[in-house]
């Protein structure tokens, strides 16, 4: 009662207040990653020698590229469709507006254990269990897809209207045809940005996957760095990056596209 009291009386306090905790938060978190400025300071001769060594890019490889291109391409695809059809009866289940709060509980329970478990991790799993190459990388990215997609759809349903859900009860429609006609013709436009944007983010994922052996571009751009062919790396570099820039601005007219649906 007195601190509300204070707060309207002197109204500037309260986004002083803020600044202060932001402020030592801050000042926490820098203190925990021991950040040694002096070091960072006579590092840079390093930097720029290693900089150095990936130019002039070495075209002899784009051939290899391209092939490691289209096989990153091809897992981030199945991977992310892979996720998101089993992304979707998990974000219903998680939904606060469709589901129980015992059927919520374990479906964002299955959600949080799935997003804790690093891409480099599901790798290594799935490359013990079908051996090197793509195969490994595909159901690895489908899986790292399910916890993020799950959170996007359940985020996107839980936003849907609710009179028009509240109309569909008074119909009597049963929980599926709530999900039908009431959930995925609001959800769907959305729902297919963020599958984008993760086919999006596949790819780059994809390339990291191929350092533990699991297929795509990373797996030969891991292998130049180790044998310090870094001119060759640097094309892999670059070729991967103008085919992320090309999806990107092709994705993001779909999704504007979405969007106005």
């Amino acid at each position: 009662m007195l601190n509300s009291k204070i707060l309207r009386r002197y109204p500037w306090m309260s986004p002083l207040l803020i600044v202060l905790i932001v402020v030592v938060v801050y000042a926490w978190a820098l203190r925990g990653i021991k950040v040694d400025f002096e070091l960072l300071t006579s590092s840079w001769p390093y930097i720029t020698d290693f900089i150095s060594r990936l130019f002039p890019p070495d075209l002899t490889v784009v051939d290899i590229a391209i092939k490691a291109l289209i096989e990153t391409i091809q897992m981030s695809l199945w991977g992310t469709t892979i996720g998101a059809i089993i992304s979707l009866p998990i974000a219903v289940a998680s939904a606060s507006n469709v589901a129980p709060p015992w059927l919520q509980l374990l479906a964002n329970f299955l959600q949080n254990a799935v997003r804790s478990v690093p891409s480099i991790i599901l790798g290594l799993i799935f490359v013990a269990a079908t051996g090197l190459g793509a195969p490994a990388g595909t159901l690895a990215l489908g899986i790292y897809t399910i916890g993020y997609l799950a959170k996007f759809y359940q985020q996107a349903i839980e936003a849907v209207d609710a009179r028009s859900l509240e109309s569909l009860k008074v119909m009597n429609a049963s929980k599926f045809q709530t999900v039908q006609y009431g959930i995925l013709p609001q959800v769907l436009p959305l729902g297919l940005g963020y599958t984008l944007w993760m086919f999006e983010y596949n790819i780059r994922a994809a390339s990291v996957l191929g350092v533990v052996g699991a297929g795509g571009i990373g797996f030969q751009l891991k292998s130049y760095i180790d044998g310090f062919e870094y001119n060759k790396a640097t094309t892999m570099m670059l070729l991967l990056l103008v085919v992320v820039t090309v999806i990107d601005v092709f994705s993001s007219k779909l999704r504007q596209q979405l969007d106005s649906m």
